[in-house]
């Protein structure tokens, strides 16, 4: 009998967010798509044992998963949504009200109530400049349904059916306590802790198969060399090249030993990130112990230069070089898509109806006696569109393909299928002799490299390589590994799929952040200072309205006290609140910043908000001085008795920093104040120099200021003053 095989391959992915030196986690996504997508995909096959199905997981994850569940990283959004609302800050409470309408407000804020009341209150564009003000208009009670909604909307429907109680506070609407907003946070972590035991049990039974992708979703055929890109798109203005075949390789290797711990065998399958291809994976792909991998029907089409839809795509192909060949199939660009961007808008019944219409369709035309339909989609991102998340349409769909096999007419099966199981059974017979460079989306790379922002990002990406590369021997081992996790962290594609003009999103900037926070952990982890560059956007942020140049020379008495009021008058400063509208840590360490000089001296004064208790670990400051030739950092303590002394450092490009030697011209009181002489940092009249201000907490960052970039100084001369004045 001819049979077609349906194989869907669901992929879950998220980047990763969490910043290990931290152990912060600035975006919840990984904690909200596990309480919808992740649980509710899981709990539709368990509701359809007869239907089968590939899963893909990317590592990246599944670590923060595993993070998670296990409590070893703090979740931005967690840590403002547990806070009682009666004891929000001002930034707090502006914070809330910018991010917790964080969903699609068509599906998941409008159909409540209380929700979408709390919108409408807010409005929809909200800026920096009024977002303080609408957050003051908020009662304790309003936060409160705002923090409870903003985690009860992200419930799917999986959840909803076995916890009956999500449904029971859904119907309460308003009017949320404390203890049942700490009801619905103890089911959100109960539910993470349920993902990888749910999916590995489905595993192991057969009924799905699961897979994964390179460790942190890189692009892996720019990784191994970035003028890959020419190949499909020879006019691209390119960075200069990348080449780290060696990342690519470990990249696999360790998405293949995460899936082999988390889920008890290795894996066979590979989505490589966004379904991208190129001849030289191959070798690796196979020495790596995978079996087949997939990508889009575009590149099937390119690589064969002339083909039939119908006779080329519904088939299994062999490729790569003899003795490292794998078994590469194509996802069927139509039906995929539709259930991806078209379906939600459909009535759950049609659309289904329409999947199995195209499958009947296929199954009938394609001459194949074993045809192959792979349906390969993003699996966690297209609920949020469906008004339901996408429980009438898949209840629909499995419903109709849950035989065993679906008999079209007297020859004729329909039936599904994991894609191992496929091929074991019907192993691919025909090799593919060109395989095209490209990615799913226009057979090319275009959305990640090209553009002046995503080929800065390669051009920080490779220096940082490069550094590290000179180093890592010396490292001690822990050390070296963990400088290159850092390093291949960074190489993922997310953050360039943001850079450029191709997409947009309210956490743009925060990418771009979290790419370079990457970068820079590359050097924290090996000991060394990080390039001034790195703390400068890629996106071109500014923030030169949260910082006033000096307006005057100054002679500050430095005692610790402020002795009158002109005593800092005209210095700069740097706004320490956090910026409304981004993503900021709740902690406030300073009412007051400013900074200033002499003729001859720097100057720093910091007006302390109360220390936070010393149980969370020994907070101090570091204060960043980046001239033309080398870097400096003035460190000294901020909690614990008043200090008299901070140490200068100073470190050339690229290496670590060495003791300079203590100074005494610091004084911990009231105030903070401190001073060095521009001699000891090596800077004359006129010359250029950039300085930024760190709060660590046992060695490691939690607060930089400016955020972005550093301040821009030229060193003072005598005319300083009269310059000013004309100014």
């Amino acid at each position: 009998m001819k049979t077609a095989h349906v194989c869907f391959l669901w992929h879950m992915h998220q980047p990763y967010y969490t910043d290990p030196v931290s152990g912060l986690a600035s975006m919840p996504w990984v904690r909200l798509h596990a309480i919808k997508a992740y649980y509710d995909m899981a709990y539709m096959m368990e509701r359809f044992p007869a239907v089968r199905g590939t899963f893909n997981f990317t590592p990246s994850l599944l670590i923060q998963l595993k993070e998670m569940g296990g409590g070893t990283v703090r979740d931005l959004f967690l840590e403002y949504a547990q806070k009682p609302a009666a004891d929000l800050s001002a930034e707090e409470r502006a914070f809330i009200v910018r991010h917790f309408f964080a969903a699609n407000w068509a599906t998941m804020v409008r159909p409540y109530p209380r929700y979408h009341e709390l919108l409408v209150k807010r409005g929809g564009d909200v800026g920096p400049q009024t977002l303080d003000r609408l957050a003051r208009q908020y009662s304790t009670q309003e936060l409160l349904d705002l923090q409870v909604w903003h985690n009860l909307a992200w419930f799917g429907f999986g959840c909803v059916a076995r916890h009956p109680r999500l449904q029971e506070l859904r119907s309460k609407d308003r009017g949320f306590t404390e203890e049942e907003k700490q009801e619905v946070l103890t089911l959100q972590r109960r539910t993470i802790g349920e993902i990888i035991p749910s999916y590995r049990r489905l595993a192991e039974s057969g009924q799905i198969e699961l897979t994964t992708t390179p460790f942190y979703h890189p692009i892996l055929p720019l990784v191994i060399d970035t003028d890959f890109a020419k190949r499909s798109r020879p006019e691209a203005a390119l960075p200069q090249r990348y080449q780290a075949p060696a990342d690519a390789e470990a990249q696999l290797l360790k998405s293949a030993a995460l899936h082999a711990e988390l889920f008890g065998q290795p894996p066979a399958g590979l989505w490589p990130s966004e379904g991208s291809v190129c001849p030289e994976m191959v070798p690796m792909v196979a020495r790596t112990g995978f079996q087949w991998m997939a990508t889009d029907e575009g590149n099937l089409a390119r690589s064969l230069g002339h083909w039939d839809r119908m006779t080329d795509l519904y088939r299994p192909y062999r490729v790569g070089p003899p003795g490292e060949e794998v078994s590469i199939i194509f996802r069927d660009r139509e039906i995929s898509d539709a259930c991806g961007f078209v379906y939600a808008k459909w009535a759950p019944d049609s659309a289904a109806e329409d999947v199995v219409r195209r499958l009947e369709g296929i199954a009938q035309q394609a001459p194949h006696e074993q045809t192959l339909i792979p349906i390969i989609l993003d699996g966690e991102n297209p609920w949020e569109y469906y008004y339901d998340g996408g429980q009438q349409f898949l209840t629909s769909l499995y419903s109709k393909l849950a035989k065993p096999s679906l008999t079209l007419g007297p020859d004729l099966a329909l039936t599904t299928n994991t894609v191992h199981r496929y091929l074991t059974n019907h192993p691919a017979s025909t090799h593919l002799e060109h395989l095209h460079s490209g990615s799913w989306i226009n057979q090319d790379f275009k959305i990640w490299i090209g553009h002046p922002e995503d080929n800065r990002g390669w051009e920080l990406l490779r220096h940082t390589r490069a550094r590290l590369t000179e180093i890592a021997d010396q490292l001690p081992p822990e050390q070296a590994k963990s400088a290159w996790e850092e390093l291949y962290a960074a190489e993922g594609s997310d953050w360039f799929w943001w850079y450029g003009d191709d997409f947009e999103t309210d956490y743009k900037s925060e990418f771009d952040r979290l790419f370079r926070l990457h970068l820079q952990n590359v050097f924290t982890r090996a000991g060394l200072a990080a390039p001034a560059i790195l703390s400068e956007p890629v996106i071109g942020m500014r923030e030169a309205d949260r910082t006033k140049l000096p307006a005057t020379l100054l002679s500050p008495t430095l005692d610790g006290i402020v002795t009158d009021f002109f005593e800092w008058y005209g210095a700069g400063t740097i706004d320490p609140a956090p910026p409304l509208g981004a993503m900021w840590r709740s902690d406030k360490f300073f009412r007051y910043i400013g900074f200033g000089f002499s003729l001859d001296a720097l100057y720093l004064r910091l007006d302390p908000e109360e220390i936070p208790p010393t149980s969370e670990g020994s907070l101090g400051a570091e204060l960043h001085v980046l001239t033309t030739g080398r870097s400096y950092k003035l460190t000294f303590p901020l909690s614990g008795p008043g200090g008299t002394r901070f140490t200068l450092w100073s470190a050339a490009p690229g290496q670590a920093f060495a003791e300079v030697g203590p100074y005494t011209s610091f004084r911990h009181r009231h105030v903070l104040e401190l001073g060095v002489p521009f001699k000891d940092l090596d800077l004359q009249a006129g010359q250029p120099f950039k300085i930024s201000l760190l709060v660590t907490r046992q060695g490691s960052e939690v607060a930089r200021y400016p955020r972005f970039h550093p301040v821009a100084l030229i060193v003072p001369d005598r005319h300083y003053d009269a310059v000013m004045w004309k100014v």
